[in-house]
């Protein structure tokens, strides 16, 4: 990268220098439509440099503009704070996919940055630059999450408007794609999910999908229990956000009531000394109680996230939010599952309580 020895300009000089070469690209579109057709990736990049080049004569930008060479992000630079990430589409219209929201491979001087946009189809061919975070107005995954891009927004409609999150606060956070998830959450249908970020906002997806069948015993233990804890309508028989969660996981399970109702009925210890019998999902929390303690202390149990805010210290309150949660869901009746859950988790032994948690070690 060249190093520019004149002071860093002003930033209108430098939206004076897009829109010089804005009209020159468009001059020459207009002279040379078929050359611009064909062209697209690094040989557009070279056009616009070489636009920009004539642009800069006689201002600050003269003899500092650099093709930046590799994966870098963006594609050109301007006296070492500017930059012009250029796109293009072979079609009629203004819109494409743009860059990772990550930036991971952004030039660390670089804090200005306009996006140059060639409508490489239909007639005429045009050229229209702008400022970066004016044109993103949503976010699409493919391998990663990426800007899509509109040379036609208009005020009020990028994405970092509609999350309330402006692009360079949100470019410079540890984890953009935070904000991100909880802004498309938020915006859910019944029935749907984020099948690229899980349930939790730091919570990793899988790139690969695999049969429930093709799963090890540990592997369809865990997620069996993740879903007693987190989903608690399955008590009731209703699978459908835990099989939205499970297909974010990259597990497909057709006959996903199975992991929960195979067996029959469970008996369950009351309060009184009888025993009732329960739907067969809570055997599951008996048969493996120490995965669903562990379960139960981490900090995303997302069954708790409305109801009250615990630290996991505080596994006697969870366990009983928890039993809250399961009870109004089961086809039972709400006080004999409250009754056989808070048993089961708090027995008394010898005139003492005896806290299924701290027979857990772990």
């Amino acid at each position: 990268m060249i190093v520019s020895i004149n002071p860093k300009p002003n930033i209108s000089e430098f939206r004076k220098l897009m829109w010089r070469m804005d009209i020159l690209l468009n001059q020459d579109a207009r002279r040379r439509p078929q050359y611009y057709a064909t062209r697209s990736g690094n040989p557009l990049e070279d056009d616009v440099k070489e636009a920009l080049d004539e642009c800069a004569k006689g201002t600050p930008f003269a003899n500092t503009i650099e093709k930046v060479s590799g994966q870098k992000f963006p594609d050109i630079v301007a006296a070492q704070y500017y930059g012009v990430e250029v796109k293009s589409t072979k079609d009629n219209h203004w819109t494409s996919t743009g860059s990772s929201i990550l930036e991971t491979t952004r030039i660390n001087e670089v804090e200005r940055i306009y996006m140059t946009f060639g409508k490489l189809g239909g007639d005429p061919i045009e050229f229209l630059s702008k400022p970066y975070e004016e044109c993103l107005y949503g976010i699409a995954v493919t391998h990663m999450p990426r800007y899509l891009i509109n040379m036609q927004l208009r005020p009020g409609e990028t994405i970092f408007e509609k999350m309330g999150v402006p692009y360079d606060k949100l470019r410079q956070m540890e984890n953009p794609i935070a904000p991100v998830a909880k802004y498309y959450r938020s915006k859910l249908k019944p029935g749907e999910s984020l099948w690229w970020t899980g349930d939790s906002t730091e919570e990793t997806v899988s790139a690969t999908i695999r049969l429930w069948k093709k799963l090890t015993t540990d592997e369809k233990k865990f997620f069996t229990i993740y879903g007693c804890v987190n989903y608690p309508e399955i008590f009731g028989g209703n699978y459908d956000r835990y099989a939205l969660w499970l297909t974010s996981q990259g597990v497909v399970d057709s006959h996903i009531r199975d992991q929960f109702s195979a067996g029959g009925q469970e008996e369950m210890l009351l309060s009184t000394g009888e025993r009732a019998k329960f739907p067969g999902v809570y055997r599951r929390i008996k048969a493996n109680s120490d995965l669903f303690i562990h379960r139960m202390r981490q900090e995303d149990t997302t069954v708790l996230v409305d109801r009250a805010v615990l630290q996991p210290s505080e596994l006697n309150k969870k366990l009983l939010a928890w039993a809250d949660a399961v009870s109004q869901q089961a086809p039972v009746d709400y006080n004999l599952s409250m009754d056989a859950l808070k048993t089961y988790f708090f027995k008394v032994r010898d005139g003492k309580e005896d806290h299924l948690w701290e027979r857990v070690k772990w």
